[in-house]
């Protein structure tokens, strides 16, 4: 994840304006599990190999930026957040699989070693920014900037570079050629796969929601004992 700037983006983007740790748990989590699914789904070749997946999952990427500082600006409810990032990480999933695929070329028969080292060094690089970002973030909002007004600042800026990563990476997939595939037997296998990946979305997404909706209020009220 170091070497992926857009996806420490998005991630500053997710906790700018969580200033609960209580609160930080369902949301980073949930963006670990989502990417995590979709990262071993493309290591079992379902992501699709047309030319214009790649850049698609870039421009999302970028998309992801904008969205995410834009509801910063707007001062949306964070309580829920853990929701749009399981949606997001499922995207930068696939963004990380880019990186794992010149990997594999060279893993021979140790897939599962490689994509479990792959994945745990993608952890622990997230680790290490929300280690540094988190108490810098309390720190500047507790010492030199008002909250609202940092997180709006802070916000605009990666709104401002996300934007422009969007327009750019957008006219590069338009310069593809999008049409729809021949209805093949593999076509319909490669459906089932996805219809299958999908199950595994919706559930998970169902097995996380009591838990997480359970801590993401423990850490809204955390916040109003603290402000109180």
């Amino acid at each position: 994840i170091l070497d992926g700037i857009d996806h420490i983006l998005f991630l500053l983007c997710l906790v700018i304006p969580v200033s609960s740790l209580i609160a930080l748990v369902p949301i980073v989590t949930s963006f670990t599990i989502a990417h995590s699914i979709t990262l071993v789904a493309a290591a079992m070749g379902l992501a699709p190999q047309a030319l214009w997946f790649s850049p698609l999952i870039e421009t999302l990427i970028a998309f992801s930026i904008v969205f995410m500082a834009f509801e910063n600006i707007m001062g949306s409810k964070v309580a829920r957040r853990w929701v749009v990032a399981f949606a997001f990480g499922l995207v930068h999933g696939f963004g990380f699989s880019f990186a794992l695929s010149e990997s594999l070329q060279f893993a021979g028969a140790h897939l599962l070693t490689s994509l479990l080292s792959f994945n745990i060094g993608v952890e622990a690089g997230q680790l290490f920014v929300l280690a540094l970002v988190v108490p810098l973030l309390r720190l500047l909002f507790g010492r030199w900037l008002p909250e609202v007004g940092g997180v709006i600042v802070l916000s605009a800026v990666l709104a401002h570079t996300g934007w422009h990563w969007m327009l750019d990476r957008g006219g590069a997939l338009l310069q593809y050629d999008i049409s729809m595939p021949l209805v093949t037997t593999s076509l319909w296998l490669t459906a089932g796969r996805w219809m299958m990946l999908l199950t595994l979305v919706l559930v998970t997404l169902w097995g996380l929601k009591g838990p997480f909706d359970r801590i993401a209020d423990r850490g809204a009220s955390s916040r109003e004992g603290e402000a109180g």
